[in-house]
Parts: C-alpha cells; sequence; structure tokens
C-alpha cells in the first residue's frame, strides 16, 4: 500500500474544487440579478426600467429611470426621492455589423 495521492485522487479534488468555485460564481450571479431588480423572468412589456444607477453617498443615490418614452432623473435618498430633471427617451442608435476601420 502506498500513502502517496493517485492520479484519481488529484482528478477527485481537482473536479470538486472546479464544481465549488462553479456554484460560487453562479450564486455571485442569481445576487447580481435580483440586486438589480431584474429578476430570473424578462417581461416584454415593463414600463418602467432602470437605465442607471450611481451610488453619490451610503444611503443615496442618482437614478436614470425609463418610463413609457420618457427619461426621468431621480435623486434617491433614504427618507425622499426626488425628480431632478426630465427629458423625452432618445432612440438607441442602430447597430452595424461592420467593424470600423
Amino acid at each position: 500500500m502506498s500513502n502517496g495521492w493517485t492520479f484519481l485522487d488529484w482528478l477527485q479534488y481537482l473536479l470538486s474544487f472546479a464544481l465549488v468555485i462553479g456554484l460560487l460564481l453562479a450564486m455571485l450571479w442569481a445576487l447580481r440579478k435580483l440586486q438589480h431588480g431584474q429578476g430570473f423572468i424578462k417581461r416584454p412589456h415593463q414600463r418602467l426600467t432602470i437605465l442607471e444607477s450611481l451610488s453619490v453617498a451610503p444611503r443615496q443615490k442618482i437614478a436614470l429611470v425609463r418610463m413609457d418614452e420618457q427619461d426621468i432623473l431621480v435623486g434617491i435618498t433614504a427618507q425622499n426621492i426626488t425628480v431632478l430633471h426630465t427629458a423625452k427617451a432618445k432612440p438607441a442608435p442602430p447597430e452595424s455589423f461592420e467593424a470600423p476601420l
């Protein structure tokens, strides 16, 4: 009997390690999706979306929200939500399949 590690022992160790790392990455992805309020199911007719969010202090942030055809910039604190600016939503530029020269 030998006390050393065999090839199968190393293979089992590496596969177990890869499984744990894969589960950790999957959980981080799921938490990120849930944190941004997207959830796991896409809603095709959702009227309200958060386009961008910027944290300016521990409990304060600025968010750009799109509702229907309007972009609304709001300031968010622990006690209050204030509309800072509203504008008509600009259409997204068409995506081009050609590479720039």
